[in-house]
């Protein structure tokens, strides 16, 4: 078996292809864990395969509390070993405050926030066996703004906001076992499927660097970070500048 380092991706429905490449590409093998998006983390899959890395395809429904755990052993079952875990997985939805039920807050709190937290535990005991390691968490460039923008994402913009937090605690609580946590904070990436020609130009014009940024954007960000060895506690904003604005 070879002895290439191994990262545990969870979601990255819409950059996950970017991520496996740019992983692949820096020698890692990969574990792709998707809830309903199979055929995305399928093509993921195919692009690091592509240069050269093995890949597993797992479903996993993060809203369990048992999934984390079991994600993670199946990670280390797989490829023996497991070098990084990047959390992607998200739920993103626009509802009215008037309109939010429990569901929906449990919905974005136990993907975003608690599977983040529960992943990141099941990893830290293999990381530590190696000698350390590296967690990517994924908030959101508003929420690394301080301040919210858009009406209707309250649990959404919550989440991506606590997710800093654990960024920072876990940092601190894992540098003596040099694990190395961050997050990165995405922007304009990618656009909605269903956004106007009007809408996506606004946005263009909204961000100081003038475009969108693409999921190859994020997924240097991730590989940066995982390249370093003293950077942790940090969330870096991928976002053209719009933060700016």
């Amino acid at each position: 078996m070879r002895n290439r380092p191994v990262a545990l991706v969870t979601g990255g429905r819409r950059i996950g292809s970017a991520l496996a490449a740019a992983l692949a590409d820096r020698g890692f093998d990969l574990v792709l864990s998707y809830a309903q998006s199979e055929s995305e983390a399928r093509a993921a899959a195919v692009a690091a395969e592509s240069r050269g890395a093995r890949s597993v395809v797992l479903r996993a429904d993060l809203r369990e509390v048992s999934a984390c755990a079991a994600l993670v052993d199946a990670t280390v079952e797989a490829f023996g070993r497991l070098d990084a875990f990047v959390h992607m997985a998200s739920v993103y939805v626009e509802r009215p405050f008037a309109d939010l039920t429990v569901e929906d807050w449990n919905a974005s709190m136990d993907v975003d926030l608690r599977a983040a937290f529960l992943c990141a535990k099941a990893a830290t005991p293999h990381m530590r066996r190696i000698g350390g390691g590296h967690i990517v968490l994924v908030s959101d460039w508003i929420a690394a703004s301080g301040r919210p923008r858009y009406p209707g994402y309250v649990p959404y913009y919550v989440a991506k906001a606590a997710v800093i937090a654990l960024t920072e605690a876990l940092a601190l609580e894992l540098a003596p076992d040099r694990i190395l946590v961050n997050a990165v904070a995405p922007g304009p990436v990618l656009p909605p499927q269903d956004l106007s020609a009007e809408s996506y130009a606004a946005v263009e014009r909204a961000v100081p660097l003038g475009r969108w940024g693409g999921a190859e954007s994020v997924a240097k960000a991730v590989v940066g970070l995982l390249e370093s060895d003293f950077i942790t506690g940090e969330t870096i904003r991928v976002d053209g500048g719009r933060h700016l604005r």
